[in-house]
């Protein structure tokens, strides 16, 4: 999947994945993690989400990553905020207050940017990108990590004959796959939530189940 696709999903307004609202599970799971205030979280492929404003509002120091200049744009506009910008690398950064935003691609990410990162919660990140994507994505997680870290997955699992994705299905036996060499994997939580999206249901899908999990260092 080229980063065309992404450009043109986020120009076109075409971005169905995107939630007006915190997501429940991040509120309800977190405290899971442990995370201290004043420590850095990773938002991986973040597009506009709010959920980093509620990180932020805890007391985090929150890092995004977004490919789409765009996404990212809108992100401080329709939230009041009034970004500084500057560059790292082959990124343009974003930054207002505790909330900063890499704009470019995840996988330019050194080492380096990542140093102060304390935890991962990835929401549509993993599901986003097709299987032959996911290993890659995984893997640069897991080497650019100085250090084993935290992290949050949501994730999703349906029937791929019915609807290829994205969001894709990503099963748990996949997870723990994915991140077998540096992570162990709990689930938390895995709802039926086919009834609360139409778009699944009209394509013939009778489940769509929402799981999430917490990963932790070995």
């Amino acid at each position: 999947m080229e980063a065309a696709y992404w450009h043109n999903r986020w120009d076109n307004d075409l971005v169905g994945f995107h939630l007006d609202d915190v997501n429940p599970y991040l509120q309800k799971y977190w405290p899971v993690l442990d995370i201290q205030p004043g420590q850095q979280v990773l938002v991986p492929l973040c597009g506009k989400s709010l959920d980093m404003l509620w990180l932020a509002g805890q007391g985090y120091e929150v890092l995004g990553v977004e490919i789409s200049p765009v996404a990212v744009e809108r992100f401080f506009a329709d939230n009041g905020l009034l970004p500084e910008k500057s560059r790292n690398g082959d990124f343009e950064v974003w930054q207002s207050g505790s909330i900063k935003i890499y704009c470019g691609d995840f996988f330019a990410l050194n080492a380096e940017m990542l140093a102060n990162v304390d935890a991962i919660y990835d929401r549509a990140s993993l599901v986003a990108l097709p299987q032959a994507m996911r290993q890659q994505y995984a893997d640069h997680i897991q080497t650019l990590m100085s250090k084993g870290v935290l992290s949050l997955l949501v994730s999703l699992s349906y029937d791929q004959d019915c609807l290829q994705g994205p969001p894709f299905s990503v099963s748990e036996d996949e997870v723990r796959d994915l991140y077998r060499f540096r992570y162990q994997h709990r689930k938390l939580c895995s709802c039926d939530v086919i009834d609360d999206n139409a778009r699944f249901k009209e394509k013939g899908l009778s489940e769509l189940l929402e799981s999430v999990y917490f990963l932790s260092p070995k």
